[in-house]
Protein backbone atom coordinates (compact mmCIF):
# COMPACT_ATOMS: atom_id res chain seq x y z
CA UNK A 1 0.00 0.00 0.00
CA UNK A 2 1.29 3.88 -1.09
CA UNK A 3 1.11 6.25 1.44
CA UNK A 4 1.48 10.11 0.68
CA UNK A 5 4.95 10.77 2.83
CA UNK A 6 5.00 14.58 2.26
CA UNK A 7 3.97 16.41 5.71
CA UNK A 8 5.66 19.37 7.38
CA UNK A 9 5.53 18.93 11.27
CA UNK A 10 5.72 22.80 11.84
CA UNK A 11 8.19 21.58 15.09
CA UNK A 12 6.98 23.91 17.51
CA UNK A 13 3.55 25.25 15.98
CA UNK A 14 0.01 24.67 16.18
CA UNK A 15 -1.83 23.83 12.90
CA UNK A 16 -5.46 24.18 12.71
CA UNK A 17 -6.48 20.94 10.65
CA UNK A 18 -10.19 21.86 11.36
CA UNK A 19 -12.77 24.24 13.10
CA UNK A 20 -11.35 24.29 16.68
CA UNK A 21 -8.66 21.35 15.94
CA UNK A 22 -4.97 22.26 16.52
CA UNK A 23 -2.19 19.67 15.43
CA UNK A 24 1.28 19.96 17.00
CA UNK A 25 4.10 17.74 15.98
CA UNK A 26 6.80 16.38 18.82
CA UNK A 27 10.35 16.71 17.58
CA UNK A 28 10.42 12.90 18.03
CA UNK A 29 11.36 11.86 14.38
CA UNK A 30 12.14 7.47 13.61
CA UNK A 31 11.70 4.93 11.73
CA UNK A 32 8.88 3.87 13.66
CA UNK A 33 7.14 7.58 14.58
CA UNK A 34 7.70 9.38 11.18
CA UNK A 35 8.44 12.80 11.49
CA UNK A 36 7.03 12.84 15.18
CA UNK A 37 3.92 11.96 17.79
CA UNK A 38 0.86 14.26 16.83
CA UNK A 39 -0.28 16.01 19.34
CA UNK A 40 -3.83 17.52 19.22
CA UNK A 41 -5.82 20.56 21.18
CA UNK A 42 -9.83 20.59 20.76
CA UNK A 43 -11.28 23.58 21.47
CA UNK A 44 -10.66 27.32 21.51
CA UNK A 45 -11.13 28.79 25.23
CA UNK A 46 -10.87 25.36 27.10
CA UNK A 47 -9.28 22.70 25.55
CA UNK A 48 -8.52 18.97 25.91
CA UNK A 49 -5.28 17.92 24.94
CA UNK A 50 -4.85 14.53 23.30
CA UNK A 51 -1.84 12.61 23.85
CA UNK A 52 0.58 14.73 24.55
CA UNK A 53 3.93 12.85 23.59
CA UNK A 54 6.78 11.50 25.02
CA UNK A 55 8.77 12.83 28.21
CA UNK A 56 9.86 16.19 26.03
CA UNK A 57 9.92 19.13 27.91
CA UNK A 58 10.28 21.42 24.67
CA UNK A 59 7.30 19.57 23.37
CA UNK A 60 4.98 20.15 26.80
CA UNK A 61 6.33 24.24 26.36
CA UNK A 62 5.06 24.48 22.88
CA UNK A 63 1.56 22.77 23.79
CA UNK A 64 0.99 25.41 26.64
CA UNK A 65 2.15 27.97 24.52
CA UNK A 66 -0.16 27.13 21.74
CA UNK A 67 -2.88 27.10 24.79
CA UNK A 68 -1.76 30.95 24.67
CA UNK A 69 -3.41 30.81 28.32
CA UNK A 70 -6.63 28.58 27.57
CA UNK A 71 -7.29 26.14 30.06
CA UNK A 72 -5.99 22.67 29.53
CA UNK A 73 -9.70 21.12 31.22
CA UNK A 74 -8.59 17.73 30.22
CA UNK A 75 -5.63 15.03 28.84
CA UNK A 76 -7.08 12.13 26.68
CA UNK A 77 -4.47 9.11 26.42
CA UNK A 78 -5.00 6.84 23.11
CA UNK A 79 -2.32 3.99 24.10
CA UNK A 80 0.90 3.67 26.03
CA UNK A 81 4.07 3.84 24.31
CA UNK A 82 6.32 5.89 25.20
CA UNK A 83 5.78 8.34 22.39
CA UNK A 84 2.12 9.17 23.20
CA UNK A 85 1.55 8.37 27.06
CA UNK A 86 4.49 9.78 29.28
CA UNK A 87 4.27 13.56 28.12
CA UNK A 88 0.27 13.66 29.90
CA UNK A 89 2.02 12.89 33.72
CA UNK A 90 4.62 16.25 32.49
CA UNK A 91 1.51 18.13 31.57
CA UNK A 92 -0.48 17.32 34.54
CA UNK A 93 2.02 18.31 36.70
CA UNK A 94 2.32 22.00 34.87
CA UNK A 95 -1.60 21.99 34.73
CA UNK A 96 -3.40 19.96 37.31
CA UNK A 97 -5.71 18.82 34.50
CA UNK A 98 -6.89 15.53 34.88
CA UNK A 99 -5.60 12.38 32.25
CA UNK A 100 -8.43 10.33 30.95
CA UNK A 101 -8.73 7.59 28.02
CA UNK A 102 -6.36 3.95 27.73
CA UNK A 103 -5.88 1.57 30.87
CA UNK A 104 -2.60 0.71 32.08
CA UNK A 105 -0.29 -0.73 29.97
CA UNK A 106 -0.52 -4.44 29.14
CA UNK A 107 0.52 -7.15 26.74
CA UNK A 108 -2.15 -8.73 24.70
CA UNK A 109 -1.45 -12.48 26.08
CA UNK A 110 1.51 -13.95 28.37
CA UNK A 111 4.86 -14.32 27.30
CA UNK A 112 5.85 -17.95 26.53
CA UNK A 113 8.43 -19.94 27.49
CA UNK A 114 12.12 -17.97 27.07
CA UNK A 115 10.14 -15.78 25.57
CA UNK A 116 11.36 -12.09 24.84
CA UNK A 117 9.18 -8.87 24.29
CA UNK A 118 11.20 -7.04 21.86
CA UNK A 119 8.90 -3.94 22.41
CA UNK A 120 9.07 -3.99 25.80
CA UNK A 121 11.32 -1.00 26.09
CA UNK A 122 8.14 1.03 24.14
CA UNK A 123 5.34 0.26 27.01
CA UNK A 124 4.93 3.04 29.30
CA UNK A 125 4.65 1.56 32.61
CA UNK A 126 3.85 4.16 34.56
CA UNK A 127 0.28 5.23 33.06
CA UNK A 128 -2.06 5.43 35.24
CA UNK A 129 -5.32 7.69 34.40
CA UNK A 130 -7.40 9.55 36.54
CA UNK A 131 -10.56 7.94 34.52
CA UNK A 132 -10.40 4.99 32.20
CA UNK A 133 -12.73 4.78 29.41
CA UNK A 134 -14.10 1.94 27.59
CA UNK A 135 -15.68 1.12 24.56
CA UNK A 136 -18.77 2.88 24.12
CA UNK A 137 -18.60 6.22 26.60
CA UNK A 138 -18.69 9.82 26.22
CA UNK A 139 -16.03 11.81 27.57
CA UNK A 140 -18.05 15.48 27.56
CA UNK A 141 -15.57 18.64 27.71
CA UNK A 142 -16.76 22.46 27.94
CA UNK A 143 -16.80 22.23 23.79
CA UNK A 144 -16.74 18.44 22.74
CA UNK A 145 -17.90 15.74 23.02
CA UNK A 146 -15.71 12.27 22.18
CA UNK A 147 -17.25 8.98 21.76
CA UNK A 148 -14.67 6.18 23.25
CA UNK A 149 -13.97 3.06 20.83
CA UNK A 150 -11.87 0.57 21.80
CA UNK A 151 -9.31 -0.79 18.89
CA UNK A 152 -7.17 -2.93 20.37
CA UNK A 153 -4.09 -4.68 18.52
CA UNK A 154 -1.92 -2.46 18.01
CA UNK A 155 -1.52 -2.14 21.76
CA UNK A 156 -4.22 -4.25 24.11
CA UNK A 157 -5.50 -0.88 25.55
CA UNK A 158 -5.78 1.15 22.38
CA UNK A 159 -8.53 3.73 22.08
CA UNK A 160 -9.65 5.67 19.05
CA UNK A 161 -11.70 8.43 19.69
CA UNK A 162 -14.70 10.00 17.55
CA UNK A 163 -15.77 13.40 17.76
CA UNK A 164 -19.23 13.66 18.06
CA UNK A 165 -21.38 16.14 15.54
CA UNK A 166 -18.03 16.06 13.07
CA UNK A 167 -16.95 13.57 10.44
CA UNK A 168 -13.35 13.70 12.02
CA UNK A 169 -12.15 10.42 13.97
CA UNK A 170 -8.60 10.58 16.37
CA UNK A 171 -7.18 6.99 14.82
CA UNK A 172 -4.15 7.50 17.14
CA UNK A 173 -1.60 4.41 15.83
CA UNK A 174 -4.38 2.03 14.72
CA UNK A 175 -4.74 4.14 11.21
CA UNK A 176 -1.59 6.31 10.39
CA UNK A 177 -1.15 8.96 8.02
CA UNK A 178 1.97 7.48 6.93
CA UNK A 179 2.84 3.66 7.05
CA UNK A 180 0.82 0.63 8.46
CA UNK A 181 0.50 0.37 12.35
CA UNK A 182 3.28 -1.59 13.74
CA UNK A 183 1.21 -5.14 15.27
CA UNK A 184 3.80 -7.11 17.34
CA UNK A 185 3.28 -9.87 19.76
CA UNK A 186 2.89 -10.07 22.65
CA UNK A 187 2.16 -6.34 22.81
CA UNK A 188 -0.24 -6.71 19.92
CA UNK A 189 -2.40 -8.97 18.39
CA UNK A 190 -3.19 -9.27 14.80
CA UNK A 191 -6.30 -10.71 15.23
CA UNK A 192 -7.67 -7.99 17.29
CA UNK A 193 -5.68 -5.61 15.04
CA UNK A 194 -7.86 -7.13 12.19
CA UNK A 195 -11.33 -7.06 13.82
CA UNK A 196 -10.74 -3.50 15.17
CA UNK A 197 -10.45 -2.45 11.54
CA UNK A 198 -13.25 -3.93 10.61
CA UNK A 199 -14.98 -1.64 13.87
CA UNK A 200 -13.59 1.18 12.28
CA UNK A 201 -15.13 0.52 8.70
CA UNK A 202 -18.84 0.06 10.03
CA UNK A 203 -18.76 3.63 11.55
CA UNK A 204 -19.52 7.43 9.83
CA UNK A 205 -16.22 9.09 9.93
CA UNK A 206 -14.49 9.63 7.18
CA UNK A 207 -11.57 12.18 7.99
CA UNK A 208 -8.91 10.24 10.24
CA UNK A 209 -6.59 12.54 12.47
CA UNK A 210 -3.44 10.12 13.11
CA UNK A 211 -0.90 9.65 15.74
CA UNK A 212 1.71 10.14 13.11
CA UNK A 213 1.58 11.89 9.77
CA UNK A 214 -1.00 13.98 7.88
CA UNK A 215 -5.05 14.29 7.95
CA UNK A 216 -6.76 11.48 6.45
CA UNK A 217 -9.36 12.09 3.95
CA UNK A 218 -11.61 9.35 2.48
CA UNK A 219 -10.81 7.42 5.74
CA UNK A 220 -13.18 4.66 5.14
CA UNK A 221 -11.49 3.91 1.84
CA UNK A 222 -8.08 4.43 2.69
CA UNK A 223 -9.35 1.73 5.82
CA UNK A 224 -11.17 -0.69 3.26
CA UNK A 225 -7.09 -0.20 1.39
CA UNK A 226 -5.19 -1.21 4.75
CA UNK A 227 -7.35 -4.10 5.34
CA UNK A 228 -6.73 -5.48 1.98
CA UNK A 229 -3.05 -5.03 2.42
CA UNK A 230 -3.28 -7.14 5.87
CA UNK A 231 -4.97 -10.02 3.86
CA UNK A 232 -2.86 -9.73 1.00
CA UNK A 233 0.77 -9.79 3.18
CA UNK A 234 -1.21 -12.79 5.12
CA UNK A 235 -1.84 -15.22 1.37
CA UNK A 236 1.89 -13.84 0.60
CA UNK A 237 3.41 -15.74 3.88
CA UNK A 238 0.84 -18.56 3.29
CA UNK A 239 2.53 -18.85 -0.34
CA UNK A 240 5.85 -18.79 1.20
CA UNK A 241 5.52 -21.56 3.24
CA UNK A 242 3.94 -24.10 0.53
CA UNK A 243 7.50 -23.84 -0.58
CA UNK A 244 8.42 -25.65 2.55
CA UNK A 245 9.70 -25.03 6.41
CA UNK A 246 10.65 -21.27 6.85
CA UNK A 247 12.25 -18.99 9.71
CA UNK A 248 10.53 -15.49 9.93
CA UNK A 249 14.28 -13.88 8.21
CA UNK A 250 13.32 -16.56 5.71
CA UNK A 251 10.12 -14.44 4.77
CA UNK A 252 11.02 -11.27 5.39
CA UNK A 253 13.76 -11.94 2.88
CA UNK A 254 11.65 -12.31 -0.06
CA UNK A 255 8.45 -10.66 0.54
CA UNK A 256 10.52 -7.39 1.98
CA UNK A 257 13.10 -7.70 -0.71
CA UNK A 258 12.59 -4.16 -1.87
CA UNK A 259 12.72 -2.58 1.93
CA UNK A 260 16.14 -0.87 3.27
CA UNK A 261 17.30 -3.75 5.48
CA UNK A 262 17.34 -2.23 8.69
CA UNK A 263 13.95 -1.97 8.38
CA UNK A 264 13.58 -5.73 8.01
CA UNK A 265 13.37 -6.32 11.58
CA UNK A 266 10.73 -4.45 12.62
CA UNK A 267 8.84 -6.10 9.37
CA UNK A 268 9.83 -9.54 11.36
CA UNK A 269 7.43 -7.85 13.69
CA UNK A 270 4.76 -7.74 11.43
CA UNK A 271 5.46 -11.37 9.79
CA UNK A 272 5.31 -12.73 13.38
CA UNK A 273 1.70 -11.25 14.28
CA UNK A 274 0.46 -12.81 11.08
CA UNK A 275 2.36 -16.16 11.79
CA UNK A 276 0.67 -15.88 15.44
CA UNK A 277 -2.85 -15.47 14.15
CA UNK A 278 -2.42 -18.13 10.99
CA UNK A 279 -1.15 -21.21 13.70
CA UNK A 280 -4.39 -19.69 16.18
CA UNK A 281 -6.48 -20.51 13.20
CA UNK A 282 -4.78 -24.09 12.19
CA UNK A 283 -3.48 -22.88 9.01
CA UNK A 284 0.29 -22.81 9.77
CA UNK A 285 2.18 -24.98 12.09
CA UNK A 286 5.42 -23.60 14.39
CA UNK A 287 7.93 -25.54 15.60
CA UNK A 288 8.34 -25.83 18.71
CA UNK A 289 5.61 -23.14 18.94
CA UNK A 290 5.01 -19.73 17.67
CA UNK A 291 7.58 -17.49 18.23
CA UNK A 292 10.18 -14.97 16.91
CA UNK A 293 13.17 -17.41 16.44
CA UNK A 294 10.40 -20.60 15.56
CA UNK A 295 10.41 -22.83 12.27
CA UNK A 296 6.82 -22.37 10.41
CA UNK A 297 5.46 -25.09 7.53
CA UNK A 298 2.03 -24.52 5.85
CA UNK A 299 -0.83 -27.19 6.53
CA UNK A 300 -3.66 -27.64 9.06
CA UNK A 301 -2.36 -28.39 11.92
CA UNK A 302 -2.78 -31.92 13.67
CA UNK A 303 -4.01 -30.44 17.21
Amino acid sequence: MKHDRVFDPHYGTAVEVAPGIRRLTANNPGPFTFFGTNTYLLGTRRLVCVDPGPAATDHIDAILNAASGAEIEAILVTHTHIDHSPGARLLKERTGAPIAGCGPHEAARALGDNEINPLDASGDKDHRPDRQLFDGDVFSASECQLETIATPGHTANHLCFALQGTDHLLSADHVMGWSTSVVAPPDGNMRAYMASIDTLLSRDEDIYLPGHGGVIRSARAYVRDLKQHRLAREQAILEQLQDGEKTIPDIVRVLYAAVDPTLHPAAGLSVFAHLEDLAGRGLVTATPSPTLSARYRGGVSSD
